[in-house]
């Protein structure tokens, strides 16, 4: 039985290897999925792009068991756009929780994410 990896499927993996290396600080994949033209907006306000947000992901992050949940993944054409809320425990222990959207484009061949927006 023969069966054919969707790009959701692919979209699917991509947005737990982005959430995974937001937890564990991994630059070295961010570097491998992010387009080069990348930009995210940051909780903060703040804009950055792809060399901004590889910098900042390479600091470690302080909360714990970072989670994707009611992930929306709409594939329209050579682009994908991400919806999801995030939960996770605070270093006191207590909860805490946003959402993200993140954009995706197929380019030669390959989903790159070219956008983010993270909210907390």
């Amino acid at each position: 039985m023969d069966q054919k990896v969707t790009d959701h499927d692919i979209l699917a993996g991509l947005n737990r290897d982005y959430i995974d290396s937001v937890q564990n600080s991994d630059v070295r994949r961010f570097d491998e999925i992010l387009a080069p033209d990348f930009y995210c907006s940051n909780p903060d306000r703040s804009l950055v792009d792809r060399a901004g947000f590889l910098k900042q992901t390479a600091n470690p992050v302080a909360i714990k068991n970072l989670k994707a949940e009611d992930v929306l993944i709409r594939v329209i054409g050579d682009v994908a756009i991400i919806h999801a809320r995030t939960s996770y425990l605070m270093p006191d222990g207590s909860t805490g929780g946003g959402r993200y959207t993140d954009v995706w484009a197929r380019i030669n061949g390959q989903w790159l994410a070219v956008s983010a927006h993270v909210t907390r």
